[in-house]
């Protein structure tokens, strides 16, 4: 596999220097928590009905695209509920002592956010059910006709689930949530007043025009949007007078290879292939994730739900289809006797 072309700049995951950055941006209650606005109503009702009750919160699990906000919805929840945060991840428990050791110190009422929870490992996983159904940790001594059970009780708890693939989850665990959702792209206003909040939270001196020339290609990502500001920032104090306005933002992304649309380097990579060596398509993610030296899992979970979104792409039962938008974007010639493809979402 050839050197990777995707840019870290946009990729959502974090990167290891900018952890303690993002940590600064993260909202810490819900009423600072922008975008999202049926979700915050719900989880608004959802905490007071605990509140009131003097309960723990249901089992919540978010899903959707990395960047969108599932760690900071986690640490408001902890926050707005007055309990402490424990935090890892699945596969950080391999096996089901890892897990059985974070459930017997837990207190009342704390939250366990377990982030990428569609990879524990089905062991594991069987660990959770009586845990969060009935607050109970399943013990098992010995082996054999010898073996005894025995049932510990454990304090009432919130697990925060986060996930990227939720068809990915089994059954038995997607049903013990008593609240789930689907967080969806930012707009690009929502996406303004998160860039104005963290530059406030920087100190950059930034102007809605700024603002929003970076919202508009952060991809509906408030994890890109804030990585972005970053590199303005920098490309503002050294090349500017350290003002963030949207001439200066358009340069700055120009410079780091983010285009009008916030297309990146790889974006523009798989469409560019998609469109000229495949002829639009339909071909295979694996096929399309070797022609541009990417993973396939890069390709479907980073790349693609957002050129869906965009209309620049279609999945099809055949495989990955270039939309006539596409052709447009890459100001390539578009064959118009081609039949377009059926805007299908699954696989």
């Amino acid at each position: 596999m050839s050197d990777s072309a995707h840019d870290p700049l946009i990729d959502p995951a974090p990167m290891e220097d900018d952890v303690d950055i993002d940590a600064s941006l993260r909202p810490r209650q819900l009423s600072e928590f922008v975008g999202q606005p049926t979700l915050k109503s719900q989880l608004e009702l959802i905490l007071e009905g605990a509140r009131r009750r003097g309960s723990a919160v249901d089992h919540l699990l978010f899903s959707g695209p990395p960047g969108l906000g599932k760690t900071s919805l986690a640490h408001i929840v902890a926050v707005e509920m007055n309990a402490a945060l424990r935090a890892t991840s699945g596969p950080a428990l391999e096996r089901p002592g890892d897990l059985a050791a974070i459930l017997t110190n837990l207190e009342q009422g704390d939250v366990l956010f377990l982030d990428e929870i569609h990879r524990l490992p089905r062991a594991v996983e069987e660990i959770l059910y009586p845990a969060m159904e009935d607050f109970v940790l399943d013990i098992v001594v010995g082996k054999g006709p010898a073996a005894k059970a025995f049932r510990l009780p454990l304090p009432a708890f919130t697990l925060v689930g986060a996930t990227t693939r939720t068809g990915l989850l089994t059954g038995p665990l997607r049903d013990r949530f008593g609240f789930a959702t689907r967080m969806e792209f930012y707009s690009a206003e929502d996406l303004r007043q998160i860039v104005t909040r963290s530059a406030g939270v920087l100190g950059v001196p930034i102007d809605d025009g700024g603002a929003l020339e970076i919202a508009l290609r952060s991809r509906g990502t408030p994890r890109i949007a804030n990585r972005l500001l970053k590199r303005v920032r920098d490309f503002a104090e050294v090349r500017s007078d350290g003002r963030v306005t949207g001439a200066v933002a358009g340069s700055a992304l120009e410079l780091f290879e983010v285009d009008q649309a916030g297309l990146d380097k790889l974006d523009r990579m798989v469409l560019t292939r998609l469109c000229q060596d495949f002829g639009g398509g339909p071909v295979g993610l694996g096929t399309l994730a070797v022609a541009v030296g990417e993973q396939p899992d890069t390709v479907e979970d980073v790349v693609e739900p957002f050129l869906i979104q965009r209309g620049l792409l279609a999945r099809t039962p055949r495989g990955r289809v270039a939309t006539a938008k596409a052709y447009d974007h890459l100001d390539l010639p578009f064959d118009p006797t081609r039949d377009e493809p059926p805007t299908l979402f699954g696989s």
